[in-house]
Order: structure tokens, then sequence, then C-alpha cells
């Protein structure tokens, strides 16, 4: 019988700790003493046939030979057995992405030769390529969200392991606000779930002008310009890209007309703007003061009340959510000084020595600078609205006088006022008469032609005015006896005259 022989081992390299089980092929396999692995004896071996021998490794390290010792002798061949170093993990690069699986992810360490095996959390990675013997890329295979131990199996063992987090992609629940002008720029409120290192934000798939993960529920970003309509926005992170919700690009709306395009300085008028984009209106200006008060009667049109403003043109600009019309197109609204007119007085005549309250309805009154009675300033005066003011006369001669009403505007129409002298009463004829109705009294005096009541006692008598000097009434009824008779005018009550009531004689 000859000696044995080996011709190969599989596998041909295990980790220095030992415990491989190897196949040793040959020939001569009989009465076999012992295998060795280098000058270590095999942990077991089994003889299986005269041309194979299975066998655990011991413990060893670097490049040994395999021998076979029957009892014809022992192989002489030099087949190699080689103790590989255990594989280590330093690096993972990233060290986390979605549950889908799919990142790319480097691992770095030593012994990454005659790899095996990736796993991540025991499940094999997608592929992975071996770079060098220190660094393997790896795609990570779909799992649930959480941590993950990722090792390297090589013919040295199974490596050291490190933790790759598992990560849900991010949710998108609500924006803030929902839409925005083409131009951009505006901040948008992003809440949902998931905003952990967080790489992108997109408006229709154009990159957000900035943004700031403000929490792992919410979001800052600014909206990038884009065209007009509807953009979907999500949110790309570490676990994947989010659901969509949907941002509103607003072009900026357009002024075509403005009905009246004018107004008096002092505002409240009210103009129809028409154009369009009167949706989500935020303000209506002119000149830059904001109106009164808007309303918008649908997209194309909108009712707005003129602010007080310097004369002259005041640009008018729409605001929305897409911005602000644009304030050099050919719809200003022009501002002028209004001519105030005057309508009517309230009371027309007064006494001479001034103090009487009259009230004057008008036009375009606001802003009033004075009040005149034929030049001369009332006492004072209220502008009580843009209709109406109230004076209070001055002393002033007798006679009729213009009165005035000055803005800067401009003066008013004049309205005549009567100032009368104090009603004088000198005679009555007859002095007396009987008790009952229907005696004809003639007054005679001065300043008696404006005369409005005409009094016998406190009973009010009928009279006719027949000149300035000169009253006729008729007495009434009344008890025997003296009463005394008076004129009223709008200047004053005259001095009274007595007129005696004589009772029918007995029968």
């Amino acid at each position: 019988m000859a000696a044995p022989v080996v011709s190969s081992v599989s596998p041909s390299q295990g980790p220095p700790s030992g415990g491989t089980t190897v196949i040793v092929t040959g020939t001569d396999f009989t009465s076999v003493v012992t295998v060795r692995f280098g000058f270590t004896p095999a942990t077991s071996f089994t003889v299986n046939s005269s041309t194979q021998i299975t066998a655990v490794t011991p413990s060893g390290s670097g490049t040994v030979n395999v021998t076979v010792t029957t009892n014809q002798g022992t192989s002489t061949q030099s087949v190699p057995f080689t103790y590989a170093t255990t594989p280590t993990l330093s690096g993972l690069l990233p060290n986390q992405g979605p549950v889908s699986g799919g990142t790319t992810v480097t691992l770095t360490g030593t012994g990454f030769t005659d790899v095996t095996a990736v796993r991540f959390g025991g499940v094999a990675a997608t592929s992975f390529t071996v770079n060098s013997g220190t660094q393997i890329t790896a795609v990570s295979p779909a799992r649930a969200a959480g941590p993950a131990d990722v090792t390297v199996t090589a013919s040295g063992g199974t490596s050291n392991a490190l933790t790759f987090t598992y990560v849900s992609a991010p949710t998108l629940s609500g924006l803030l606000p929902n839409q925005g002008p083409v131009s951009g720029g505006t901040t948008v409120t992003l809440t949902g779930t998931g905003f952990t290192n967080v790489t992108a934000v997109r408006f229709g798939g154009v990159a957000a002008t900035s943004f700031t993960v403000n929490s792992g529920t919410q979001i800052t970003a600014v909206s990038p310009a884009r065209a007009a309509g509807p953009a979907d926005v999500t949110v790309t992170a570490s676990g994947g890209t989010s659901n969509a919700l949907t941002f509103t690009y607003v072009s900026a709306p357009t002024l075509s007309g403005l009905l009246p395009n004018q107004g008096p300085v002092f505002g409240g008028t009210t103009v129809t703007l028409t154009g369009t984009g009167f949706t989500n209106v935020t303000a209506v200006r002119f000149g830059g003061v904001a109106a009164t008060s808007f309303t918008v009667n649908s997209g194309t049109q909108i009712t707005a009340v003129t602010p007080a403003h310097a004369a002259g043109a005041a640009a008018v600009t729409v605001t929305t959510l897409g911005g602000t019309s644009d304030p050099d197109d050919p719809n200003a609204f022009f501002y002028y000084i209004a001519l105030p007119t005057l309508t009517a007085i309230d009371p027309a005549s007064g006494p001479t020595a001034g103090g009487t309250t009259v009230r004057l309805t008008g036009n375009n009154l606001l802003g009033a600078t004075a009040v005149r009675f034929d030049g001369v300033a009332a006492a004072s005066f209220t502008v009580d609205s843009a209709t109406q003011i109230t004076a209070v006369t001055r002393s002033h001669a007798p006679g009729a006088t213009e009165v005035t009403v000055t803005t800067p505007g401009g003066t008013s129409n004049p309205l005549g006022y009567v100032f009368l002298d104090v009603p004088v009463l000198a005679s009555l004829v007859p002095a007396q008469g009987p008790t009952h109705a229907g005696t004809v009294v003639t007054l005679t005096g001065s300043n008696l032609a404006a005369a409005t009541r005409v009094q016998f006692g406190a009973v009010t008598a009928s009279f006719t005015v027949v000149s300035p000097t000169q009253v006729t009434s008729v007495a009434p009824a009344g008890p025997a006896g003296p009463v005394s008779v008076t004129v009223t005018t709008p200047a004053a009550t005259s001095n009274g005259r007595t007129y005696t009531r004589v009772a029918s004689p007995a029968i």
C-alpha cells in the first residue's frame, strides 16, 4: 500500500478560532491516523472514503499545509489552508435609510477579502461589492423601521456589528398658507411626521429657496418661483419622500379700470375696480394708503371706498396672496379739492346783537376754514359733516347779508341772512275792546316786518304784517281787564303795550 496523497482542501481558508469544516480530497485514505493543519491535529475528522475526509480545523494563524498520516506514512504534497483574519467594521455611510431599502451604504473596516455575506439585521443585503480589503458598497434590503445590526461575513468569520437605522418615510398633513405668488418668497409652515434628517423640500419638483426643520413635526420653507397653478409639495428625508400636498401658485392681480377715477381729497368716494385675480384680496390702496373699506364682488370686481389723500394722482393697487398689482399701470385715482356749495340756512335771520346759532347745509363742507357773514367771520362754527356746519353769528348792522363757507377747495356760493333790530311797539288802536274775540287792533312801532307771532298775554293771535311799522291783529277772547300785547320777530320779542278788555254792561 502507498502513502496517502492530499490533492485539495475545501474551503481553503477559515477563521483563526478554528471550527471550519473542510473536505480533504486525495488518495489512499485508509487506516488514517491523523489529519494535521500545520503541526496541529484537526479538532476532529471522519474518513468518508479512500479519497475523502471531512475534518474540523483547529485554531491557528497564517497559512499552513494540510497533511494526512496513515499507517503507510504521511502525505508530502503542499496543500495550504489559510487562517484568515476576522473582518472588522468601523463605519457605515449613511447609517440610516428608508424601510423600503435601496440605500447604497459604504462599509469601511478591515479583512474584507473573501466576503461571503453582508447582512442588515440578519437579512442579506440586496447586493454588495467588495471595493478593497477595507471597503464594501452594499445596498440595504427592505426591513421594518428601527435599528438593524450590520455585519460582514468572510472566510475569517463574521465581523462586529454596527447599527443602521431604518426610518419610515416622512408624512405631510398640512401647509399654511397653501398658496402664494408665482414670484415665490412665501414662507410656508409644513406639518407632519418624520421630519428628521430632511434633505429636501420641493414645490412641484423645484427645491424650496430655503427650509428650516423646526422639529420632527414642523418645517418652515420658502417657496421658489414657479408658474401659476397647483404644485405638489414633498419632503425628502433619509426615510424617503413623503406624500404630496398641493400648494397653489397664484398670479398677481391686474387692474384694468376705475369708476369713477376721481374724487375729493377728503375721501369717501365709492370706486368700482375691475381687473383679474381678485381672490383672497388682503388690501386695496390709494397712493399707498389703505382704502377705508373694500368688498370683493367677484374675481374681476372690487368696490372700495377712498381714504383721505393729498390732491393729485394716486396709484391704485390691489394686493392678494398672488402679490400686488402693478402700481405703474394707468389706473390712477385723481384726488381733487372740491368746491363747497350751500343749499340752505336755518334760521335765515336773527338779531343784530348776534349769538344766533345757524345751521348751514350743502356739500363738500369738510375741512372748512371759515364761515363769513358779509365777509365777517362767524363768532364760531363746527363742521358737523360733509353736508352740515353749525355757526354762531356775531353782532352786525341790521340788513341782509351774504353767508359763505370757505374750504381748501374754495369759497361757496352765498346764501342770504338778515340781521334784524329788536321790534318796538309804540301804540295799539284801539287800546281796548270787548271780552269776546273779533276786534281788529292796529299795532304800530318799528322793526315789525319779520313778525312771526303776536300775543295777547299768553294767547297767540292771528295777524297781518302791513309794513315794517304796522301790524294788524284780531284780538282773541279773554277775561275783562288789561293784557300785555307783544310782537315777536327772529330778532327778539318787543316791549308790551296794554290792551284792556271791557265787560259788556249788565241789563
